[in-house]
């Protein structure tokens, strides 16, 4: 009796170890699911960040408009016909 229950402990103190102590153990999981966490908000803020640019690369390529507002607000050009005026504070 008393060797099955010593054989019960020591199988009870490894499996213990393990779920503590050894690689792999529950504090490396819940830093792992943390970190995973983290990369899933950064490639959702990526993904967002590359739907918004391929509107705009659609919009440049399609769009007379936007070709316009990005020259006219990056470059300064103005269309013929049109007063240019600077005002300075």
């Amino acid at each position: 009796m008393r060797a099955g229950l010593l054989a019960l402990l020591l199988v009870m103190l490894g499996l213990q170890h393990r779920l503590l102590v050894a690689p792999g153990n529950l504090f490396e999981l819940g830093e792992l699911q943390d970190r995973v966490e983290r990369e899933h908000d950064a490639v959702d803020q990526l993904a967002e960040r590359n739907a918004q640019l391929t509107a705009e690369v659609e919009d440049l390529r399609s769009g007379v408009t936007a070709v316009e507002d990005r020259a006219r607000s990056e470059l300064g050009m103005i269309k013929p016909g049109e007063t240019f005026i600077r005002v300075i504070e």
